[in-house]
């Protein structure tokens, strides 16, 4: 068993963002007979996960299903199905933002041809 303040070292986060994560309902810790929290190997694995997808642009709220496949056993956190439709959901919302900005980038390299064929110079 660690405490909150070796586990928040040993994953590279903070122990606010760990108290955070349990008052989400992402992390369960046991309180010791002294009322501090405690957590094992299992919750390392959990807070890596949520970690991992919240670095590649994840919401917190989408780490659930990922969260709950790693508790019921699994040994991935995308080995269920409401897993891999957070991915599905996740790239289709990229792939959108991906297509808009393309939009925004023709517009714009457009609307810098036409102002440069109105500020070329003067030819003599």
């Amino acid at each position: 068993m660690m405490r909150i303040g070796e586990l928040a070292r040993l994953v590279g986060t903070s122990t606010r963002s760990l108290r955070y994560y349990e008052a989400q309902g992402l992390l369960s810790a046991r309180r010791a007979a002294n009322g501090h929290r405690e957590y094992d190997e299992s919750d390392v694995r959990l807070v890596q996960e949520i970690r991992s997808l919240l670095a590649i642009g994840f919401a917190l709220e989408e780490t659930r299903p990922f969260v709950e496949c790693l508790r019921a056993g699994h040994a991935s956190g995308d080995a269920c199905p409401a897993s891999v439709e957070v991915y599905r959901r996740k790239l289709a919302e990229l792939d959108a933002g991906i297509t808009r900005l393309c939009e925004i980038r023709d517009r714009l390299a457009a609307q810098l041809d036409t102002a440069s064929e109105r500020t070329r110079p003067c030819s003599r």
